[in-house]
């Protein structure tokens, strides 16, 4: 069962009646096999200073045909380990580990190092993966994925909560052991990451939040209805902590209107003021964008979503 308990940076990117925005690293990218990390290093560096509310890595094990996608992903682990060092107030968020793939102790040890490396800015991300290729590399079958992530997912949360469980099941551990460092603020706040290969009512037992992917306007406004709906059941006294992707390249011309650019917008500033808060009214908490490079300087595109946009919402 998710824990609930106030959480200083998670109460941050997900506040009621606000929305907050993220970026997914590496930003700004078109067919780039190999972006360069000291440059998504100041980016970062800048994020955080104008004020983005979140930075979310992806983990991509392996690129293969069932991952189109040509870009190196770097480690996550290691990625988040630089980016704990150079900012020093945006939430950390991984987008999402693929829980099926590694071992739970592993990540919840990663987590628990990044969570202390940052003071206390790690979010952790979890999803099932569902690239056959993926779970091939590692003697896998991709049918157990949702029960590889179920497994996965309650000894992870026993390790990254208040109480330290290393083995919650009570299968063999020894009870004496304990997983160090302990999280800065209690605990580190797990997001389910798409479906996760679960129902969404599992979803809201277990998950201090759902990020999805993004949807047009009326078909998000109806999955953000059934993820309040699956909360208030399962956990009254929880909050819907509701996060949403959006690729994104934003044009200079500010009046240029919304065009759909696969999963997000090819737009202009004040259309996406006008997609962002009709978001927010119907009770989502945070918007992460995927930056499609530009004939714009990445600079001024943060620069613009920070003074122009952030303020609206």
């Amino acid at each position: 069962m998710a824990q609930f308990t106030p959480h200083p940076v998670f109460d941050r990117v997900f506040s009621p009646g606000r929305l907050s925005l993220g970026l997914v690293l590496p930003m700004g990218r078109v067919g780039e096999i190999q972006p360069d990390p000291r440059e998504q290093l100041e980016l970062a560096r800048l994020a955080d200073a104008l004020g983005f509310a979140a930075l979310w890595v992806r983990d991509v094990p392996i690129n293969s045909p069932d991952y189109p996608d040509p870009v190196a992903h770097l480690d996550p682990w290691t990625q988040l380990a630089a980016l704990a060092v150079v900012t020093q107030s945006i939430a950390l968020v991984t987008g999402a580990i693929v829980a099926p793939l590694r071992h739970p102790l592993h990540v919840a040890k990663a987590a628990l190092s990044i969570d202390r490396l940052s003071a206390g800015r790690m979010i952790l991300g979890l999803g099932s993966g569902d690239r056959p290729s993926e779970f091939q590399a590692f003697g896998l079958d991709v049918s157990q994925a949702p029960e590889r992530l179920r497994q996965a997912w309650a000894t992870i949360e026993g390790l990254v909560g208040d109480n330290a469980l290393i083995d919650p099941a009570g299968v063999g551990a020894d009870p004496a052991a304990t997983l160090l460092p302990r999280p800065v603020h209690g605990r580190v706040p797990i997001l389910a990451v798409g479906s996760a290969g679960q129902t969404i009512g599992w979803v809201a037992r277990n998950a201090n939040g759902w990020a999805t992917y993004y949807r047009p306007l009326a078909k998000q406004k109806d999955r953000f209805g059934l993820w309040a709906a699956a909360v208030e059941k399962a956990q009254p006294s929880g909050a819907p902590a509701f996060a949403s992707a959006m690729v994104l390249a934003l044009l200079a011309d500010p009046n240029a209107p919304a065009e759909p650019l696969g999963l997000g917008l090819r737009t202009g500033r004040n259309a996406l003021i006008a997609e962002l808060s009709a978001l927010r009214d119907l009770g989502a908490h945070h918007v992460m964008f995927s930056l499609v490079r530009t004939d714009r300087n990445l600079d001024e595109v943060l620069g613009e979503l920070a003074q122009e946009v952030l303020p609206r919402l």
